[in-house]
């Protein structure tokens, strides 16, 4: 049997049980005796949180129906304190910033802007698919130092990505290079935060921590010389990964693919006036996003990301300086009544406390206290890398590992500097379903891969990063004076 069929009849079992298992695991978790330590919301939150994952990831109806009945069943079991905790989601900034980020690609896309640079990059370094996937991934690497915004890098990559897949002819849901450019460029967002120090806020936080409360002395390049290599070599490991997971070697004939690119590029001609607008508000938002932290020293106010998204949907739809009008605007609302869906019960798990009674459970039932040392930071780094399954925000999950992780190393009389370091490393690796990051629900928003091929891919990415933080912090932390 050919692996496409039996990917198709694991598939259909899943979509076929997925319904059944949700509805027995939500009643289980839901009427079972409240846990020691942990409150009833937070049990009921868990309930909710656990069945729609398991239907998001089974798919036996939309993605946004789930989201429906969680936010419907949120207040009526009593996971929320109020109404407003559950329904107010679809008003959360990362709504906006998914509308604002499909309005600007949908102007590039109108301007011929973006099929302009993807042809261009292409011909001039993606002789191969292969080729044209590992640019993406050193774009996304370089970009990590002057966009300190995980979302912002997302929102400039998408774009590129579909005018590269339009150009190969890749169809939504079908195509394996769509399912790898895709992942890869989300995977790559994460792995490039984690080698920069000042790619996202949390990175910075963590620091702050380790700094004052494990004594150390972490900086811009002490971060940047312990991670960077990490983050590198997992890349690397899980690029040829992801090539063999999704073969695309009988996908596309590429012989005469070039000839025809470069053909293409030079039909364009000149730059068009709706390419130099679309050009100014692309410019524009990427210096906004580039320049976040100097904004309030330059203007007196600070532009936020999601701001600054808004700000630069506005001038794509505004009459005589824009190029589009609202129905050009290519806008999927049902992905986001998912996103809103998801945020929502991961919101009420973390607010109930539900996330952090799981994690403190997990790290006394693993009866950490009685393991060598050397086992103890292999399990901390792969407990960290793995809570963002339970945790929806990065900043949640630093502030609440970290100080527990700088404890545990002082109560083992371990250096709680590296093994904190490690831990924060792990942090930006939110990867593995679309509502644990905004970079996977832009992403996951294009329709390239579906829910089960990110856990899948990515489960993996997690595990191979995991080992590679684990041996550096033997290794290479000595080499360079962190451990």
């Amino acid at each position: 049997m050919s692996q496409e069929k039996k990917q198709g009849k694991f598939e259909a079992l899943m979509k076929k049980w997925g319904i059944p298992i949700a509805v027995m695991v939500f009643l289980v978790l839901l009427m079972m005796p409240t846990p020691e330590g942990m409150g009833m919301r937070a049990q009921r939150s868990l309930a909710v949180f656990t069945s729609a994952l398991i239907l998001w990831v089974t798919t036996p109806i939309p993605i946004y129906l789930t989201s429906i009945m969680a936010i419907l069943l949120l207040p009526l079991v009593g996971a929320v304190k109020e109404q407003k905790d559950a329904f107010v989601m679809l008003g959360n900034e990362v709504i906006w910033l998914m509308v604002s980020a499909f309005v600007l690609t949908s102007a590039i896309i109108k301007s011929q802007l973006g099929r302009r640079f993807a042809l261009w990059m292409v011909t001039k370094f993606g002789k191969t698919p292969r080729m044209t996937l590992f640019t993406l991934i050193v774009i996304n690497f370089v970009i990590a130092f002057f966009v300190p915004s995980t979302t912002a890098r997302a929102t400039l990559m998408v774009p590129i990505c579909l005018i590269l897949l339009d150009i190969y002819k890749a169809m939504p849901g079908e195509s394996n290079l769509g399912r790898v450019m895709m992942l890869q460029g989300l995977q790559a967002d994460a792995l490039a935060t984690s080698g920069v120090m000042t790619a996202t806020a949390g990175n910075i936080i963590a620091v702050g921590f380790i700094n004052s409360q494990a004594g150390g002395h972490i900086g811009y390049m002490q971060w940047l010389l312990a991670s960077m290599p990490t983050a590198i070599v997992t890349m690397v490991i899980i690029f040829f990964l992801g090539l063999k997971i999704f073969s695309i070697k009988d996908e596309l004939n590429f012989s005469n693919a070039i000839s025809t690119l470069e053909e293409e590029l030079r039909k364009l001609g000149a730059f068009s006036e709706q390419e130099k607008r679309a050009m100014v508000i692309f410019l524009l938002t990427v210096v906004l996003w580039a320049t976040g932290d100097y904004h309030k020293q330059w203007f007196g106010f600070g532009i936020s990301t999601e701001q600054t998204a808004v700000l630069a949907a506005l001038l794509c739809l505004l009459p005589k300086i824009g190029l589009l009008t609202w129905k050009e605007a290519n806008i999927k609302w049902d992905l986001m009544i998912f996103a809103a869906g998801a945020y929502a019960v991961g919101g009420a798990l973390d607010k109930s406390k539900g996330a952090e009674w799981l994690v403190k459970h997990l790290v006394s039932g693993l009866g950490l206290q009685n393991m060598s040392h050397f086992w103890v930071y292999v399990i901390v780094v792969f407990l960290s890398m793995y809570s963002h399954l339970i945790f929806t925000s990065k900043t949640v999950r630093v502030t609440i590992l970290i100080p527990a992780f700088i404890a545990l190393a002082k109560t083992l009389g371990m250096n709680p500097v590296p093994l904190a370091l490690a831990a924060a490393m792990t942090m930006p690796y939110t990867i593995t379903l679309p509502p644990h990051s905004k970079v996977n629900t832009l992403y996951f928003g294009t329709g390239y891969f579906s829910i089960l091929d990110q856990v899948k891919y990515s489960l993996v990415t997690c595990f191979v990063g995991s080992l590679v933080i684990s041996a550096a912090l033997f290794t290479w932390f000595k080499i360079i004076g962190i451990a």
